[in-house]
């Protein structure tokens, strides 16, 4: 399924993009449709870290590690 978005450019690679071939719009197409997956799956996953990591410190909060001991305990290694 593809749809179409609207996707704001510099003047001259907009000029470009009009001035190439139908094969060469479809290659950008392409290499732009896989680019913003990649971002959108990263933000996705960064997304998701920070919660298991907010998740991981509420729960070590609870049971009493405070800021003074984790340092301390990254001190001893």
């Amino acid at each position: 399924m593809k749809d179409t978005i609207a996707v704001t450019v510099d003047s001259d690679v907009a000029e470009k993009y009009r001035s190439a071939s139908k094969s060469e719009r479809l290659k950008l197409d392409w290499l732009v449709n896989l680019h913003l997956r990649d971002l959108m799956g990263r933000r996705k996953s960064l997304e998701e870290l920070e919660a298991s990591m907010n998740e991981m410190s509420r729960k070590a909060q609870k049971r009493g590690l405070t800021p003074d001991i984790l340092q301390s305990i990254l001190d001893d290694e």
